[in-house]
């Protein structure tokens, strides 16, 4: 019997290497060993990453300085560095696991009852199961996805060339960062989604600057629009929406993700939109964990790995809860970022939370005027006491900056223990100490 078995091998695999290295027996269950590290490694934030970085770079040769000008990144040669980082780090991930003692099991896991799982006709046993399965792109009625002219994100990243247009369904952080990539090589993109912003969880003046942004970029929005229907026609995506009907060569759908739950084959677990576990990550079942995007808490790659390791150190007797509202999150729009992280104004007004905000432009300090950033934005939130509770930035690398903001919600550092830091000049930094002495 092991101590602890590990169901899938996404962000789980961190915990099984510190579970190994605290000299537990662990074993880590993985359909694929290919595909170590899960969605985020190889079809999601690390290749998406990298293509937007290029595409920044794309946009920043829209410089009267440079001699050379923008155009089409060369997706082929991208991809190819792509498939080079993947295959490394998922060896890297291989040797962590074999040097710690993880023994990799390849094939499809089943819970099949309390302690067990289920791998073919073998049943393996453990005092402890961490159930960390991931999630798969939801595709709503009407629309016929095939992976050719209709494709979700696992498609898009692995393009080799660039369709004329695009239009990609849904505005959360894979449309709007995909609207951004595209628009930004000189792809005519729309973006459509069914309400009148494209969120309802962002700062409103934030939103309006994004969607400014992505106009510029090029991007057509078309709010308050339902696709009804999309089907292949011709080798294209014939798109039927509440707005008329249109055709694309490629439609993005991008409406958000499913938890994968099916590993799970005893009613022992309670399910719902994933499965149900209270704040230490335990699900209906003593001792049966679910960690990441399968328990539809939080989904993201930073988020599974933080569950994962808080559930390691619960069952290693260092219990404490993990505060998920201070796990930032950011999408990465061009040529500005945002990031949020803690309690944000939707939330607090929502809430009915009594709050002071702090609101400080970029176009304030000099270095945004150079690197034309001036639309950029910090905004901060504190308690009644000048406690920090949250922020959301729209600047230039927003989702490095933010680790600032996070740094001071687990240190719980109130306005005059912020302002004993010193920030660089110049530097956008800077604009966090500005925010925090307008409180």
């Amino acid at each position: 019997m092991y101590d602890i078995i590990f169901i899938g091998g996404g962000l789980n695999y961190a915990g099984a290497v510190v579970a190994a290295k605290k000299g537990l027996k662990v074993a880590l269950i993985e359909k694929d060993l290919f595909h170590l590290g899960g969605t985020c490694l190889h079809e999601g934030c690390i290749p998406s990453k990298y293509l937007l970085h290029l595409a920044d770079i794309n946009c920043e040769l829209k410089n009267e300085a440079f001699r050379i000008k923008n155009d089409k990144i060369k997706l082929e040669i991208a991809q190819k560095h792509i498939d080079e980082v993947l295959r490394k780090s998922t060896k890297s991930i291989k040797i962590q696991c074999s040097s710690t003692g993880v023994e990799l099991i390849e094939g499809e896991g089943y819970l099949i009852d309390k302690k067990q799982v289920q791998i073919d006709k073998d049943i393996y046993e453990a005092k402890y199961i961490v159930i960390g399965t991931g999630s798969h792109p939801f595709i709503p009625d009407g629309i016929e996805y095939n992976k050719e002219s209709i494709v979700t994100s696992d498609e898009i990243l692995k393009l080799k060339n660039f369709p004329k247009n695009i239009a990609i369904y849904g505005s959360g952080a894979i449309g709007l960062e995909f609207a951004s990539f595209f628009a930004a090589n000189r792809v005519d993109v729309t973006l459509i989604y069914r309400h009148e912003h494209i969120s309802n969880k962002i700062h409103p003046q934030i939103i309006q600057k994004i969607e400014e942004n992505l106009k510029k970029l090029g991007v057509k929005l078309m709010p308050n629009t339902t696709i009804l229907e999309a089907r292949d026609f011709e080798k294209s995506a014939r798109v039927t929406t509440n707005e008329g009907v249109f055709d694309f060569e490629k439609l993005l759908v991008a409406t958000g993700r499913v938890p994968n739950i099916d590993v799970i084959k005893t009613d022992l677990i309670k399910t719902s939109k994933g499965v149900v576990t209270d704040d230490f990550f335990e699900t209906s079942l003593k001792n049966h964990f679910a960690i990441g995007d399968c328990n539809a808490k939080l989904m993201l790659a930073h988020a599974a790995r933080a569950q994962v390791l808080n559930v390691v150190e619960n069952i290693t007797g260092n219990k404490k809860i993990l505060n998920l509202m201070n796990i930032p999150k950011f999408i990465y729009t061009l040529p500005l970022q945002y990031a949020a992280v803690g309690l944000t104004k939707t939330y607090l007004d929502k809430n009915s939370i009594h709050y002071k905000e702090s609101l400080f432009p970029l176009k304030a300090l000099a270095i945004s005027h150079l690197l034309d950033t001036t639309e950029g934005v910090v905004i901060l939130y504190a308690d009644e006491n000048d406690f920090i509770i949250g922020a959301e930035l729209f600047m230039p690398n927003a989702q490095e900056l933010i680790g600032i903001i996070s740094t001071a919600l687990n240190a719980e550092l109130d306005k005059n223990s912020f302002l004993e830091t010193v920030f660089a000049h110049p530097t956008f930094s800077e604009s966090i100490d500005r925010v925090v002495r307008r409180l």
